[in-house]
């Protein structure tokens, strides 16, 4: 059964939709209106000029994501939100590649992020999908590569017929899984903000049960999954890797047999969209076991105040990065620490760097004062193990009314040290 949104595409499925939609000039929001009304009064359906439209926007906002293969892709709201960037995808299958493995098995490749990279690289390509429309969708993503095929179907279906559970994968084949975390069904504007986000595993499609019997065959695999999922979990005989792209955090991949890292439990991987090298932190040892530092409280917070990228914090390696520097930690449950100079090797893109001018005891009324004598207009806060609302915080100790002398910004990080509240005035570096 088709979602609602998947549904949406079928006027752009077909010949004349697929026409349409390609001859429109790039996405305008403001004039998305006027041209609704036009190719409307050219005599074009009004569920094709809307298809068509909605798939303009987004394919402008896919090139975050894709790049120019974005202008000849299709997309659904909750498939390009769900979907893999194209340099995420790449490591993907730059991993199979390695492993020496000729074939990806994509079991659930919804609009195809992740095949078309594999394709891209010279893999030969199975891509899984159960929604028909999405199907179809694919199978226009992937046309520019002949070694890639779509087919309609579940994962557990095509696991069944390639008797997957029981004998595993044919040599040179891996396999590659991105279960849907999203119910298509629930009752809200999906137009809007796409379906709500599930969080049990057994809900996902297919769920995470089905994953570890696959991986109990010994098949090389790989599965995408939100980062927030809880450390729990997570098998014991996977390598977890968190990636995040400039920062923003987007996936933990678990991988399985021969495409995970030997002696690797936990791993972060810290991309930029510059095309700069990948940075990575790895660890042998599993979730609560790993390096403890002796926490230096206050006294430590000087110098330069570093905080972890979100890949390091979510994978459990703050103390090994911290360790790796030659940091102080602050406080063993808060994801800062501090070095007495800032760092400019490769390895300071594992942290974001400020450097600590004062510190104060935090309580609204001692910010406030602070804010007013230091002339403040803006203030941008960061914060870790207190309970602040910045935004209600910034307007309890900004001045209300805007004042004619020149603009003044500052930075915060409101943290907990023990049983010490404080804040510290810092600046980027």
């Amino acid at each position: 059964m088709s979602s609602p949104a998947a549904d949406a595409l079928s006027p752009v499925l077909t010949p004349e939709g697929w026409e349409l939609l390609n001859s429109l000039p790039p996405y305008d929001q403001q004039a998305a209106f006027g041209l609704n009304l036009r190719l409307r009064e050219a005599g074009h359906p009004a569920d094709r000029v809307a298809a068509a439209l909605t798939q303009s926007r987004l394919r402008a906002a896919a090139r975050k994501k894709f790049g120019e293969f974005a202008d000849r892709m299709l997309f659904t709201h909750e498939g390009l939100q769900q979907s893999t960037r194209l340099p995420v995808a790449a490591r993907h299958a730059q991993r199979f590649r390695a492993a020496g493995l000729d074939r990806v098995v994509d079991l659930g490749c919804g609009l195809g992020g992740d095949a078309l990279a594999a394709a891209s690289l010279g893999l030969a390509v199975t891509a899984v999908e159960a929604d028909e429309s999405i199907a179809a969708a694919a199978t226009m993503n992937l046309h520019p590569f002949p070694e890639a095929a779509v087919q309609h179907g579940t994962a557990e279906d095509f696991a069944e017929t390639f008797d997957l559970l029981r004998s595993g994968a044919p040599p040179g084949w891996g396999l590659w899984l991105d279960p849907a975390r999203r119910d298509p069904h629930a009752a809200q504007d999906t137009a809007a903000t796409g379906p709500s986000r599930l969080w049990d595993p057994e809900s996902f499609s297919p769920p995470l049960s089905f994953v570890t019997a696959l991986a109990r065959t010994g098949a090389p695999m790989g599965v995408k999954l939100g980062p927030g999922l809880p450390h729990e979990l997570i098998p014991s005989d996977c390598e977890a890797e968190w990636v995040s792209v400039d920062g923003d955090l987007v996936e933990v991949v678990l991988w399985f047999n021969a495409l995970a890292r030997s002696g690797v439990r936990r791993a972060a991987t810290l991309l930029s969209s510059s095309g700069a090298a990948p940075v990575e932190l790895v660890s042998a040892t599993d979730f609560g076991a790993g390096m403890e530092l002796e926490p230096h409280g206050r006294a430590g917070l000087a110098g330069v105040l570093h905080e972890p990228d979100p890949a390091v914090i979510r994978s459990g390696l703050v103390a090994e990065l911290a360790d790796s520097l030659g940091a102080r930690l602050l406080d063993e449950h808060i994801a800062y620490f501090c070095t007495d100079e800032a760092l400019t090797d490769p390895d300071h893109r594992l942290s974001r760097q400020f450097r600590v001018l004062e510190v104060k005891p935090f309580n609204v009324k001692t910010l406030k004062t602070w804010v007013s004598d230091a002339g403040l207009t803006s203030l941008e806060i960061k914060k870790r193990g207190v309970d602040v609302a910045p935004e209600q915080l910034r307007q309890q100790v900004l001045p209300k009314k805007r004042t004619k002398g020149p603009k003044r910004h500052g930075t915060l990080v409101i943290t907990r040290l023990g049983e010490d509240r404080v804040f510290a005035v810092v600046e980027p570096l």
